[in-house]
C-alpha cells in the first residue's frame, strides 16, 4: 500500500514538471510581446524595455521558467502585466468560488445518480427502467450552460423564487450566498447527474451477471439485497473512475456557466486575462487547473485501494 503511495505520488510530481513545461512553452511562443501589449502599441521603445526588465522578461527562458516555478511553490504567482496587481489574492479568491459551485454539482450529480442509476438497472426490463434511462439520456444531450438558462427562465424569470445570477461570499450573508448558489449548481449537477447515472446502471448490471450475486439471489436474497450486500463496492470501482473524470471535467467546464450566472471564479478570471491578453494571469490560472486536476487522479487512485482488497494484495 504504501509503495503504491509512493509511486503514485512520484508520476504525480513527473506529470507536475510535464505539465509546467508544456505551459510555459505554450505561452513563450504566442505572439506579440506582454510589455508592448500592457502598455499600449504608442509606448515608447524605453518604457517598454523597462516594463521588460521589471517583469524579468528579458532574461534567459530558463530563468524565467525556474521563477515561475519557484513562485508557484511559495505561492507567489507574480504581478499582472496589464493591471500590476498581485496574482495570488485573486487566483485565491476566485478558486474558492469555483470550488463552492464544483463540489456542490459534484454532490448533487451523485445524489442523484447513484441511487436512479441503480434503480434503472435493477428495473432494466420494466417500464420504469426504461422511462429512468430516457430520462437519463435526454439529461446527456443538454448542455450545462442551456439547463442553466432553462433554469434562470423557470425559477427566476417566471416563479420568482431564486436570483438570476450575481454572488455573495457565504461569509457576507448566508442566506443570499445559498439563494444564488441553487441555480448554477443546479444547472452543472443535473447534467453530470444524467451522465453519471449511465455509468452507475452500466456497473450495476455487469454486476448483477456475475456468479456471486447470483449466488446471493439463489440463497434467497432479493435482487436490492443481493445488490447492497455484494454487489455495491464492486459496482464502486468504475464509478469513482467517472466521478474524478467528472470532477475535472467541472473544474474545467464550469467557465461557461459562470459567464451564465455572473459568478466570479476561476472560469471568468481566465476568460478576462485572456480577453486582455494578460498572459501571466492565464498561465498561473491554466497552470492551477491543472494541478487541481492531477490531485484529483491522485485521489481517484488511492481509492482504487480503499474499495477493492484485491488492489491491495497486488499492491
Amino acid at each position: 500500500m504504501i509503495l503504491r503511495v509512493i509511486q503514485r505520488v512520484a508520476i504525480l510530481v513527473a506529470s507536475l514538471f510535464a505539465s509546467s513545461v508544456l505551459v510555459f512553452g505554450f505561452m513563450t511562443v504566442l505572439p506579440g510581446d506582454p510589455a508592448r501589449v500592457a502598455l499600449g502599441v504608442s509606448a515608447s521603445d524605453e518604457a517598454v524595455a523597462q516594463l521588460r526588465t521589471q517583469f524579468g522578461l528579458d532574461q534567459s527562458l530558463v530563468t524565467q521558467y525556474l521563477d515561475w516555478v519557484g513562485g508557484l511553490l511559495s505561492t507567489n504567482l507574480g504581478q499582472s502585466y496589464v493591471s500590476r496587481a498581485d496574482i495570488g489574492p485573486q487566483v485565491s479568491d476566485r478558486l474558492q468560488v469555483s470550488l463552492w459551485l464544483v463540489v456542490t454539482s459534484m454532490l448533487i450529480a451523485a445524489v442523484i445518480a447513484i441511487p436512479l442509476g441503480a434503480l434503472s438497472a435493477l428495473r432494466h426490463r420494466r417500464p420504469s427502467g426504461l422511462v429512468l434511462s430516457a430520462l437519463s439520456q435526454i439529461g446527456v444531450a443538454v448542455p450545462a450552460f442551456l439547463a442553466g438558462i432553462l433554469l434562470i427562465t423557470l425559477f427566476a424569470v417566471q416563479l420568482g423564487w431564486l436570483p438570476a445570477n450575481g454572488w455573495t461570499p457565504p461569509a457576507t450573508d448566508p442566506a443570499m450566498f445559498l439563494k444564488q448558489l441553487v441555480l448554477p449548481a443546479l444547472s452543472l449537477g443535473l447534467v453530470q447527474g444524467a451522465v453519471l447515472t449511465r455509468y452507475v446502471r452500466s456497473a450495476v448490471l455487469d454486476v448483477q451477471r456475475e456468479d456471486y450475486v447470483r449466488t446471493a439471489r439463489a440463497k434467497g436474497l432479493s435482487p436490492a439485497a443481493a445488490l447492497r450486500r455484494h454487489g455495491l463496492r464492486n459496482a464502486a470501482v468504475p464509478v469513482v473512475t467517472v466521478l474524478g473524470l467528472q470532477l475535472a471535467t467541472l473544474l474545467i467546464g464550469a467557465v461557461v456557466v459562470e459567464r451564465v450566472f455572473v459568478i466570479p471564479g476561476m472560469g471568468s478570471l481566465l476568460l478576462d486575462a485572456v480577453a486582455q491578453r494578460d498572459l501571466k494571469i492565464v498561465q498561473d490560472v491554466v497552470m492551477v487547473l491543472v494541478v487541481a486536476v492531477l490531485v484529483v487522479n491522485l485521489v481517484v487512485d488511492l481509492l482504487y485501494v480503499a474499495i477493492d482488497p484485491r488492489l491491495r494484495v497486488r499492491a
